[in-house]
């Protein structure tokens, strides 16, 4: 053996590489796995189960919601939970008051969201309202707070509602589509032409236009959360920004980003030399970028394009979901669905034939259907928070020590795993909108029901997607009788290879067109 080579400097520096390489990955181990024993904190993975149970996650072998649903009943007794979330240090909160806590009580700790993107690598999704932090989040937050209030849901539910008619009247000429429709798919369509009327000003109908480019482009936009490869091309983004960066990686196809900034551009052109008016997101936005301020961040087309994305994206993919999960129990639950259409007759009654705003916020065993959809089928699995400042928690359990979370520290609130809690929610597999009768709904422990969050940070369109929802689910039962089929799974089996609640095979149900 030619020892000499072993001298030579090239093959020291390789060495001295491995060897570097070696101790970080067994530095980084052992942060991982000490972090939390060291503080006395209950914490994940400390044994081979969680460990193995991980594995299973990671190649396909359990749902996201099972495993979440294990973290979150690992440590019963617990207070909270310590995690890592990659390299970075987290606790996930189990205790309904210390959510409060950090949600309301204690916000300026917590007032951020953690950082999926760059903004310089992917502005179309990194400047939303979603992933700013500090001033411009509060900034932002209130340019966009006027769109969301009851005059101009009066305004947009003329709009939403023409999008619900021509979408239902689609079906009712087309009863052939009917007899067993994937409702994700169809769903989607309408979601799609709502956020393109009420954000973008621009009139769709992906029901005639099976193939328009504000439905080709957002199904695009969606695949980023499917598929392994695109998991993996998510998380180099998040942990290596600049190499990602320097490779032009991106969570969207470029194409799509540049139709988006097009149609806004486009809208915001047309708006000022036409002089066109219409009380919508783009409006408020164009008002705010040309405000004269020192003290505010100067408005750009890409923070603009951003804000209108994230609600398009939001919209067609999170608020079709909803959609879907309602009109399954819906179609199983035929003793609910009579309930319900019996409410909607009573309105079209008072209305003359017509739901109007008014009405349609009068229905209550609707939104006792909506809210117990959201708990069973909670559109985020997870909510986080990062920590800006020290902040001391109390022992998580007898016997341990308060707890110092340090700044850039993330903090979860397991949504999922409290909607399913049977402490909480008695016989949480039951579909039951009776939890939400205005008898029911103040036993509800506080902070244990959180489909929009909560606090400061709750989302901003939740008065907006039940909207969409109940005009939806109001024309659907005017016109048909919804109905199991072959292909309708119950109970439904969730996806293994999703990151949010999806199920096997899809959502399928039948439409039976109703004499009216």
């Amino acid at each position: 053996m030619d020892f000499s080579l072993l001298s030579s400097p090239f093959t020291l520096l390789v060495i001295t590489l491995i060897i570097i390489g070696v101790l970080k990955v067994v530095a980084a181990l052992h942060h991982t796995y000490f972090y939390w024993r060291n503080k006395r904190v209950p914490y994940l993975p400390n044994s081979l189960s969680s460990f193995t149970t991980g594995w299973k996650l990671l190649l396909g072998r359990i749902s996201f919601a099972d495993y979440c649903q294990y973290i979150y009943n690992y440590f019963p007794e617990a207070k909270y939970v310590g995690i890592m979330d990659f390299a970075t240090p987290g606790v996930l909160l189990r205790d309904p008051e210390l959510i409060r806590d950090v949600m309301v009580k204690d916000f300026e700790h917590f007032p951020d969201h953690r950082s999926f993107v760059d903004e310089d690598l992917e502005p179309l999704f990194g400047k939303n309202i979603f992933a700013l932090r500090g001033d411009r989040w509060r900034e932002m937050r209130n340019t966009l707070s006027p769109s969301f209030t009851a005059s101009k849901m009066k305004f947009m539910f003329e709009l939403i509602s023409k999008c619900s008619e021509d979408f239902v009247n689609y079906l009712v000429d087309h009863p052939e589509i009917c007899h067993a429709i994937e409702t994700k798919e169809a769903f989607r369509r309408y979601t799609n032409d709502v956020i393109a009327t009420a954000a973008f000003g621009i009139s769709v109908n992906s029901m005639k236009d099976q193939y328009n480019e504000f439905y080709t482009r957002g199904v695009e936009a969606t695949k980023f959360s499917s598929g392994f490869l695109s998991i993996i091309k998510f998380i180099f983004m998040r942990t290596c920004p600049t190499l990602a960066k320097s490779m032009g990686l991106t969570m969207f196809p470029s194409a799509t980003s540049k139709f988006f900034k097009t149609v806004v551009a486009e809208t915001i052109r047309a708006r000022e030399e036409q002089g066109i008016v219409r009380p919508d997101m783009i409006h408020l936005l164009m008002q705010a970028r040309d405000k004269k301020s020192d003290s505010v961040h100067k408005m750009t087309l890409d923070d603009i394009v951003s804000q209108a994305f994230i609600f398009f994206f939001a919209g067609f993919d999170t608020s079709s979901t909803l959609m879907c999960f309602a009109i399954h129990e819906i179609a199983v639950n035929q003793d609910i669905q009579d309930r319900l259409r019996e409410e909607v007759r009573q309105h079209l009654a008072e209305g003359n034939g017509e739901i109007s705003y008014d009405s349609l916020t009068k229905m209550s065993y609707m939104d006792m259907v909506i809210s117990e959809t959201l708990r069973k089928y909670s559109p985020v699995i997870f909510i986080d928070r990062l920590c800006t400042k020290r902040y001391e928690l109390p022992p998580s359990q007898p016997g341990c020590k308060n707890v110092i979370v340090e700044p850039n520290s993330l903090l979860m609130f397991p949504v999922y795993g409290l909607h399913r809690d049977p402490k909480y929610f008695p016989n949480p597999d039951k579909f039951d909108p009776e939890r939400f009768s205005d008898e029911n709904k103040d036993n509800i422990t506080p902070y244990t029901y959180l489909p929009f969050g909560h606090g400061p940070r709750k989302c901003i369109g939740n008065r907006f997607a039940f909207m969409e929802t109940k005009i939806l689910i109001v024309n659907l039962l005017q016109k048909f009788t919804l109905k199991t089929i072959e292909k309708t799974v119950e109970p439904i089996v969730f996806s293994k290879k999703e990151f949010t609640l999806q199920p096997v095979g899809g959502f399928w149900i039948g439409l039976e067109k109703r004499e009216t």
